[in-house]
């Protein structure tokens, strides 16, 4: 069956694998990339699959309501998967605003939109939301966060996407639009900007700078390998209860102490240094305002319905991670930018 689907940020981290998985897939769907290329958004993690016939790319800002009516009028899309959103805590906490106009205003004018030329008529249609475990907002030592958790949350961040959230499951309520949402735990994996802390390390591991380690290290979080969580979205697009939300998580906590030295051991192995070299660059810096103790997904839910799990290990993905980008540093070169730089040097102080 053919389908039109436009993928709101396409170029980024996790919004490029979507891209790459459903053009390569689904040759009989017109897969529409839209993406604004901001700082994290990036062509060359599509360069494999940019020559392929039913990929489309249109640069559009999800603010620019024009913008998007105009995409919608050209390629008619019989479904929405929307990634695009600012993403980064910190950032968030230096500037709010961004975060609202992008995750809140950015999200309600796709809504609109569809709403506008879907026309009531929702036979085949999908808009699918994407969002993140962190609108749960923070757990004890024991639990998980499943499908009924109440929204708590702590960052300018995780509030723009609740609110994003929320939008989303009142256009379904309110109107009837066919939806469905996901909340994801950390990703990692390929293609990612390093202002997150796996390619950050893996980048200063690289170069011997320091491993900025927030307050005292003993954060967890579940990490979910960014294949998986494609695959996963896959799953939950074609087969998901419409109005219904699944959560995608790793079955994989880990404190941010440990995780930081399995990257060390893993990258002098691959290095050829000597045990112990980049443990020494670990770096205590000041803690970040409101950080949220441990995040874990009970991801029990889309494994029962829809047959859903990881596939690799995160000793198997991490490896794999730090593969290819020792493989792809010019890569890496073209993403630090010297604004990058500044960005870094200004959020990272020693404690």
């Amino acid at each position: 069956m053919s389908k039109t689907i436009i993928i709101t940020g396409g170029a980024g981290f996790i919004g490029s694998h979507v891209v790459r998985l459903f053009v390569t897939k689904y040759p009989g769907y017109k897969i529409i990339n839209l993406d604004a290329l901001t700082y994290a958004g990036n062509l060359e993690n599509l360069r494999d699959i940019e020559d392929s016939p039913n990929y489309y790319f249109e640069k559009a800002d999800i603010l620019d309501k024009d913008a998007i009516e105009r995409t919608f009028q050209l390629h008619q899309p019989d479904a929405v998967i929307h990634l695009a959103a600012e993403s980064h805590v910190d950032r968030s906490i230096l500037s709010p605003l961004d975060f609202v106009y992008t995750n809140v205003i950015g999200t309600v004018n796709l809504l609109n939109t569809a709403k506008h030329f879907w026309k009531d008529d929702y036979s085949g249609k999908r808009f699918y939301h994407v969002s993140t475990d962190e609108v749960y907002g923070a757990l004890g030592e024991t639990g998980f966060f499943t499908e009924e958790t109440k929204y708590d949350p702590h960052s300018p961040y995780s509030a723009s996407k609740a609110s994003s959230d929320h939008f989303v499951r009142a256009y379904y309520d309110t109107y009837g639009l066919p939806v469905v949402v996901s909340n994801c735990s950390n990703n990692y994996g390929p293609n990612h900007f390093p202002e997150k802390l796996i390619p950050l390390f893996i980048n200063n591991v690289i170069h011997k700078k320091p491993l900025p380690v927030y307050g005292d290290g003993l954060y967890t979080r579940d990490w979910l390998f960014v294949k998986d969580h494609a695959t996963a979205i896959d799953l939950v697009f074609h087969n998901g209860k419409t109005g219904d939300t699944y959560n995608i998580g790793g079955f994989n906590e880990w404190r941010n102490i440990d995780l930081v030295k399995l990257l060390c051991k893993l990258m002098d192995e691959k290095l050829g240094n000597n045990a112990g070299t980049s443990d020494s660059l670990i770096t205590y810096v000041k803690d970040r305002p409101g950080h949220d103790r441990r995040y874990a997904i009970d991801a029990s839910k889309i494994n029962k319905e829809l047959g859903w799990k990881p596939s690799v290990t995160f000793e198997e993905g991490l490896s794999q991670t730090i593969d290819w980008y020792l493989a792809n540093t010019e890569w890496l070169k073209h993403v630090t930018s010297g604004a990058y730089q500044h960005y870094y040097e200004e959020q990272y102080h020693k404690r």
